[in-house]
């Protein structure tokens, strides 16, 4: 029994949703009127269900049904100032409150995207807030965005934020009057309900398209879907943003470092293995993608190593850095380091292309005044301080016309 009311559901909502407009513009119905019979079909199901089970006795052939509903509206009082108490729920409700506001956005994020409006974290976060103190003083749950109840909402329709108070007016009178008349509503036709509107939200083709872009965030989607199937959407967010801050550490830990050289014909460097370019033996350029932090800085002292143990006429190395953003005390570390072994084996170091906030905080250390080269605005003017007739000869040579993107 509880099968075929699911099942039945199902079918008819999914009919609702892609069949009814159709059968109602035909009538000669109004687009507007056939809208909102397709937007009430949910209604229509539950109270056929309820009536079904009701004339049918189904609640007592093993039909779980939602049954008494307390009525009455929630007693305005505050929670208990216990303060051991809040000791001992502490983490739990710092969990809860960061797994809520991930969840709110996540599903903020999603139904903003079919109308393209935006999301305003920070407030948001202040609604979610002010929900709570509400629900606080009231009895209530911790509240969040919730995605299934969200997804119901804007499936009814929903434009507005004076959705929520016609819903809350609505719970408001159906707790006051009308909670005997749910006590058969199953709660198959409920899930129904649910599923129906959630699926208008799910692509399967993003797994394909997100596993052709990058494995590594295909890995974060799998493990969150799987374990939000398993065990919820509390734990699926959780494993999904522990799984992407673990990836991200790994791939930043090895960042990109690519050997460039200087294009006939301009002034600019690209990476030696995608251009046709011109390098000097005694220079090393390598420019450097990512920010410097500890989990990479390690990664980065090898790296000079190796290319510097691999070309034994190198005199010079020069670090190009447009792409970082950021480069903390142990990476600052890393670079004294670096800086130290090549002047042991009497090679200089340069930079090229700091970014001025980056600069600012190097000239707080002692970097800058044990840097064995220069600090230069651009790599051009870098290579050119060392070897100033190769530079210029490359720049005025004849531009290579097939040149590849970057």
């Amino acid at each position: 029994a509880t099968a075929a009311i699911g099942i039945g559901s199902l079918i008819f909502l999914f009919w609702v949703r892609s069949g009814l407009k159709p059968l109602l513009l035909k009538l000669k119905l109004s687009p507007k009127t056939a809208d909102l019979m397709v937007k009430i079909g949910p209604v229509i199901a539950i109270i056929a269900t309820i009536v079904i089970v009701w004339l049918m006795g189904l609640a007592d052939k093993g039909v779980q049904i939602v049954g008494k509903v307390p009525e009455g509206l929630p007693k305005i009082q505050l929670p208990p100032l216990d303060f051991a108490l809040w000791l001992k729920i502490l983490v739990p409700a710092l969990l809860i409150s960061i797994v809520g506001y991930v969840e709110s956005i996540s599903v903020a994020l999603t139904l903003a995207a079919k109308k393209r409006q935006r999301v305003d974290p920070d407030q948001e976060l202040i609604a979610i807030g002010a929900a709570n103190i509400g629900s606080a003083v009231s009895g209530g749950f911790p509240v969040t965005g919730g995605f299934s109840r969200s997804v119901v909402n804007f499936d009814a329709g929903a434009e507005t934020p004076a959705a929520g108070v016609f819903t809350a007016v609505g719970i408001g009178l159906t707790t006051l009057f009308l909670t005997p008349l749910l006590f058969f509503l199953p709660n198959a036709t409920l899930a129904a309900t649910i599923i129906v509107a959630v699926m208008s939200l799910v692509d399967f083709s993003a797994l394909k398209h997100t596993w052709d872009y990058a494995k590594t965030d295909f890995a974060a989607m799998l493990v969150t879907i799987v374990v939000t199937l398993i065990m919820g959407i509390e734990p699926g967010l959780i494993a999904g943003v522990t799984l992407s801050i673990f990836l991200h550490l790994y791939k930043t830990s090895r960042p990109h470092v690519a050997v460039v050289g200087q294009i006939p014909g301009t002034s600019s460097f690209r990476n030696v293995e995608r251009h046709k370019v011109v390098t000097d033996p005694e220079i090393l350029s390598l420019r450097v993608d990512e920010s410097l932090y500890f989990p990479n800085a390690r990664y980065l002292e090898d790296l000079v190593n190796e290319k510097v143990a691999a070309n034994p006429e190198v005199r010079h190395v020069i670090l190009e850095c447009p792409a970082v953003n950021n480069i903390d005390f142990s990476a600052l570390e890393s670079l004294e380091a670096i800086n130290q072994r090549l002047k042991d084996g009497g090679i200089s170091l340069h930079l090229s292309e700091v970014k001025g906030p980056i600069m600012d905080r190097l000239q707080h250390s002692h970097f800058l005044k044990e840097l064995t080269g220069g600090v230069h605005l651009r790599q051009y003017d870098a290579v050119a301080s060392i070897n100033p007739k190769l530079a210029d000869q490359t720049r005025k040579a004849e531009k290579i016309s097939n040149a590849e993107p970057i």
